[in-house]
């Protein structure tokens, strides 16, 4: 009976909503074709050298944090949270149990990072420990505060990991942009749709973090792609960061939400300043038959360099 319920609850998907969901990407042919992405783009546009030397030249070094996984693992449960929720129920969705789903997760995706870094670890008992606490206090949240940015009333969800292949520059038909939306909502009074990506941060976005271009780009890209993939008029795309915050600082006045959601400018003007920053990135790093052969420059800063993969390693980069 349940599963004939949940089975009906799918036939009752907008048409939109299942052509979406059935989409499958043509497969990328690394013989010939580039894949990239906003990691990519955004590497390039910190430090083209750091970029070339990680994925031009094939230096992959260890970079993954506890930060990382941590985020890995917490995109899981929510994510796997929305999937019940709207497939079947909210009651369904509270009944799992994605607190221990999120220790586990958690737990393997530090595994699998660990084996990466040579069986080394990059972190301690104590700190996984105390992100961990953290998750839990972000589930239970999101959980009691899910009313307020996720409805099931006229919405839909279209999906998690909704894949967008896309050839960003006609011009270089063999550089293929990958990306992977975090979640996508459908709006079926009005026609419109909703692209979330989650963030998980320490404390949570400042004016400053807001503002950054480079960060808002992602989404920007991704409202563009999602529009000319499944042939969606542009104005019927809205675009979110979902922020979710490990720390909260205690105010003796008002309670300081640990969810925070940012919506980005989307227009024309940011559009064209995306598209501008993507095609010069294209242009500067691939030919017709793959990367360009040249020297990529190195963009040094105290902050960039002090994170940097290769800072020790002066062979590559001094």
């Amino acid at each position: 009976n349940g599963k004939n319920k949940v089975l009906a609850k799918k036939n009752k998907l907008p048409q939109i909503v299942k052509d979406i969901r059935a989409y499958e990407p043509e497969a990328i042919n690394y013989a010939y074709q580039k894949n990239i992405s906003y990691s990519q783009l955004s590497m390039y546009r910190s430090c083209p050298h750091k970029w070339a030397l990680q994925y031009k030249d094939g230096n992959k070094l260890f970079s993954s944090t506890i930060h990382t996984v941590f985020g890995t693992a917490l995109h899981h449960v929510i994510q796997h949270y929305l999937d019940v929720m709207y497939d079947q129920t909210v009651v369904a969705a509270d009944k799992e149990d994605i607190v221990e789903m999120f220790e586990e997760a958690l737990r393997e995706e530090y595994k699998i990072q660990y084996k990466k870094n040579n069986n080394s670890h990059f972190s301690s008992s104590e700190e996984l420990r105390e992100f961990f606490e953290d998750g839990v206090k972000i589930i239970k949240t999101f959980k009691a505060k899910r009313g307020l940015h996720f409805s099931k009333k006229g919405w839909h969800l279209v999906g998690c990991e909704v894949p967008v292949v896309v050839t960003p520059n006609k011009r270089y038909s063999n550089v293929i942009y990958m990306g992977y939306l975090d979640v996508v909502m459908y709006h079926e009074p009005t026609n419109s749709f909703k692209i979330i990506d989650i963030k998980t941060s320490t404390r949570g976005w400042n004016d400053k973090v807001k503002k950054d271009e480079g960060k808002q780009f992602q989404l920007i890209l991704y409202k563009q792609f999602f529009s000319e993939q499944f042939n969606i008029p542009i104005e019927n795309i809205d675009v979110e960061f979902f922020i979710v915050k490990r720390k909260v600082y205690d105010h003796p006045d008002y309670v300081i939400p640990r969810i925070q959601t940012f919506t980005p400018a989307s227009g024309k003007v940011k559009l064209n300043k995306a598209n501008k920053a993507l095609n010069e990135f294209i242009e500067e790093a691939f030919n017709k038959d793959g990367y360009k052969d040249k020297q990529h420059t190195p963009t040094p800063s105290k902050w960039d360099c002090t994170f940097c993969p290769f800072k020790d390693s002066p062979k590559l980069c001094n």
